[in-house]
């Protein structure tokens, strides 16, 4: 079906014309500083909350935070933490900060941890998917490095140069998928729209490569504690994908320049909850997010 997006011309790609109209149609609607770099400042001291860079657009606003947690057991294994790839998916960012906040600590003396809760500062604030260059962080994870949101996290992980066990990568799917993106996708990329539908409750995305269905199953049995879980559609599918086990699907995460590949890690995974649910409140949200990082810990720690 064709579509309407009030920039660009339809069937035409668009340049660096539209695309500066359309970054400069976005509007700051919450604080970076306030939502995120202030609650990084109230951590334990024993947190190391350093950056790992910074945004070009705004360095001195933008700064790209990272938190690392040695454990006392140097041969610990590492597990990576991110939230906030794409912006808008406030559960994300927030379910990073609270884990820090509340659970972080347990794990002190089992696990190093790297947690960066916010990738996309600047699409946080302005409650986007895109960067600033209407790129996709989440499709960016590629060695060409296009996008410098994804590119700042490729360089923290290798410049680090451990062999990471675990990473979860914190998402939502959200309404606005359907209703902005998809449309704005289109237009940017000069295609027709292609309409979808948006699962209601929860979901794992796994590593078509490796998926590890044991760990991902520990994921959703431990979020169906708290939320509900997205059942399959009429045709089995969650976004278009196989479901391969109850509230699971599976995506090529290097393939596709996903973030939750960025490691080569054993044990992936890239949530998706659902905030406009009825049934779910933002606390619900990342309560889930919360609750699938420390199923994912406890697992990789009981079964390695």
């Amino acid at each position: 079906m064709d579509c309407f997006f009030p920039i660009g011309t339809p069937g035409e790609p668009w340049g660096d014309a539209e695309k500066q109209t359309w970054f400069e149609s976005q509007s700051i609607q919450r604080s970076y500083r306030e939502e995120v770099l202030s609650k990084l400042q109230t951590l334990d001291r024993s947190f190391d909350v350093r950056p790992y860079g910074s945004l070009s657009l705004d360095p001195e606003r933008y700064p790209l935070m990272g938190v690392r947690i040695s454990a006392s057991r140097p041969d610990a294994p590492w597990a990576l933490i991110t939230g906030g790839v794409h912006g808008y998916e406030t559960s994300g960012v927030q379910g990073a900060l609270e884990f820090l906040q509340t659970h972080a600590s347990a794990y002190h003396d089992r696990v190093h941890l790297l947690v960066l809760p916010c990738v996309s500062p600047w699409a946080y604030e302005v409650i986007n998917r895109w960067n600033p260059n209407a790129i996709d962080p989440n499709r960016s994870f590629l060695a060409d490095k296009p996008c410098e949101e994804s590119a700042a996290v490729m360089d923290a992980v290798e410049e680090l140069g451990v062999d990471f066990l675990m990473h979860v990568d914190l998402h939502e799917t959200t309404d606005s998928d359907e209703s902005e993106f998809r449309p704005a996708v289109a237009a940017r990329d000069g295609h027709a729209l292609i309409s979808g539908s948006i699962p209601d409750g929860f979901y794992t995305v796994g590593d078509t490569e490796n998926p590890q269905p044991e760990f991902q199953a520990a994921l959703i049995a431990a979020v169906e504690r708290v939320t509900h879980i997205a059942p399959a559609d009429a045709g089995g599918q969650i976004i278009g994908s196989e479901v391969t086990q109850h509230g699971v699907i599976n995506y090529p995460f290097a393939e596709l320049g996903l973030c939750a590949g960025v490691t080569g890690a054993r044990f992936t995974t890239t949530t998706e909850v659902y905030p406009d649910s009825p049934n779910a409140t933002p606390e619900i949200c990342i309560a889930a997010q919360v609750a699938t990082v420390c199923a994912g810990l406890d697992f990789v720690l009981a079964n390695t």
